[in-house]
């Protein structure tokens, strides 16, 4: 595509098997730790880059939990913040990425055949009670995203079972059918304002995999704004299962 590419890899979360796809595209690697963010930025200048895309998820948990050793350049962000919402964490760092010359660009520019489409993707409709719920649930996951709390919610017979936070929303499919059984609906939702910089809802086969488990019967994500990997096999694992997945149009 005329890009020269230069892969920045979090040691704490990306894969190993990284290291060969970078090889067939002949770019350069660079594996560095959680909070190195000067680190990022001076290899990043180093190679001339301009234009920075954000791949893959760090979970917000590691912030908490001493998973992030910050160097100087994240330490002063850090200080600055008032609150450590995802979009303020992250919306920092692309400012100081800004700041030296680096424009973070829309996360799904070169993979927009991943988005989910409108309208029913399954082989099954929403039936009339699980549309009750999406409607429902919509209200709830799209207050709860505009405060940067979550983007997933579980609803049955029209009331919240289960709310994502910190944990992900296959831990909230997991909870919600431990707490209210089969019958489960998932509402994933784009924030109102969505920075498709980053932070773009994704949903997958796991994702699947865990509503099979809890029992969960139907998903709505939103169209134009969430990503689907694995998206065949997802859909061929909701179509066995029975369940419905619809692409909201807001």
């Amino acid at each position: 595509m005329g890009h020269d590419v230069t892969v920045i890899a979090a040691k704490e979360e990306a894969f190993a098997d990284l290291n060969e796809a970078a090889a067939q595209a002949r770019a350069r690697i660079h594996w560095i730790s959680l909070g190195q963010l000067g680190t990022c930025i001076s290899l990043m200048k180093e190679a001339g880059v301009t234009h920075a895309v954000m791949a893959g998820q760090v979970k917000h948990t590691k912030i908490f939990a001493g998973g992030i050793v910050p160097d100087m350049t994240f330490m002063s962000l850090l200080a600055r913040l008032p609150f450590q919402t995802t979009d303020g964490l992250i919306g920092a760092v692309a400012g100081v990425l800004k700041d030296h010359g680096i424009d973070l660009i829309d996360s799904t520019a070169l993979l927009k055949p991943m988005l989910a489409e409108s309208g029913v993707m399954t082989a099954r409709e929403p039936d009339e009670e699980e549309r009750k719920d999406f409607e429902f649930g919509y209200g709830m996951a799209d207050a709860m995203a505009a405060l940067d709390i979550g983007q997933t919610i579980a609803v049955k017979h029209r009331a919240v079972v289960a709310v994502e936070a910190m944990e992900g929303t296959d831990e909230v499919i997991g909870r919600a059918g431990h707490l209210a059984g089969p019958g489960v609906r998932v509402v994933k939702v784009a924030k109102p304002k969505q920075d498709m910089r980053f932070d773009v809802p994704v949903v997958g086969l796991a994702t699947i995999q865990a509503m099979r488990l809890a029992g969960a019967s139907a998903l709505s994500i939103d169209a134009g704004k969430t990503l689907m990997f694995d998206r065949d096999a997802m859909l061929a694992s909701a179509n066995e299962a029975g369940i419905t997945i619809i692409g909201r149009e807001k």
